[in-house]
């Protein structure tokens, strides 16, 4: 039997309620109000989301402007929202970094990559949290047409991206900018 990468549980959940689910592995992310569960990702999406990380973690330690993290992770913005980007930047947190994730209330960046069952929620569902909550820019990751899309708070359309990508989270540093084909390249060979 095939399953999807991620279920939809039936049923009004809050993060106290998932957060007491016991620690199985098992991803889950609360989307105003609607449990979702996630199967691990194929390994070509895990190869983008190391990839990206790595050129992130460098980059945001450098500048000692936060911290570069992977899921799995409880990012709780509410009650009835807690996320697991697949790759996000923390700010700091009275200047350190977070020492746990309930600490966490805000991001500089988030990042989903894109699978066909995860579409609906990256696209819609996940950008509506990103972009009402404190969090500075959402990517997508596209890996069938090896893009980004790049939504910033006020946008009406995503900036869509399939060269490069330059992240400057504060004026006061310099750009990163990320050659997308060396990353997807260095992420299938």
């Amino acid at each position: 039997m095939a399953y999807p990468d991620r279920m939809a549980i039936e049923s009004e959940w809050t993060s106290e309620m998932v957060l007491a689910l016991p620690e199985d592995g098992i991803r889950r992310e609360l989307l105003d109000g609607e449990l979702v569960v996630m199967t691990a990702p194929s390994l070509l999406h895990q190869n983008v989301v190391d990839e990206l990380h790595d050129r992130l973690k460098t980059y945001v330690r450098a500048h000692e402007i936060g911290s570069a993290h992977l899921s799995p992770a409880d990012i709780e913005f509410s009650p009835r929202r807690l996320v697991q980007p697949d790759v996000f930047v923390a700010p700091l947190v009275d200047g350190r970094k977070a020492r746990s994730w309930n600490e966490i209330h805000a991001l500089l960046l988030a990042v989903e990559v894109t699978s066909p069952s995860t579409a609906r929620y990256d696209r819609i569902t996940k950008r509506h949290i990103y972009l009402s909550e404190p969090v500075d820019e959402y990517w997508i990751i596209d890996l069938d047409a090896r893009l980004v899309e790049r939504w910033r708070h006020g946008d009406e359309r995503p900036e869509v991206l399939d060269a490069s990508i330059t992240w400057q989270p504060a004026a006061s540093i310099p750009a990163l900018t990320i050659d997308l084909e060396t990353m997807f390249d260095a992420a299938l060979s």
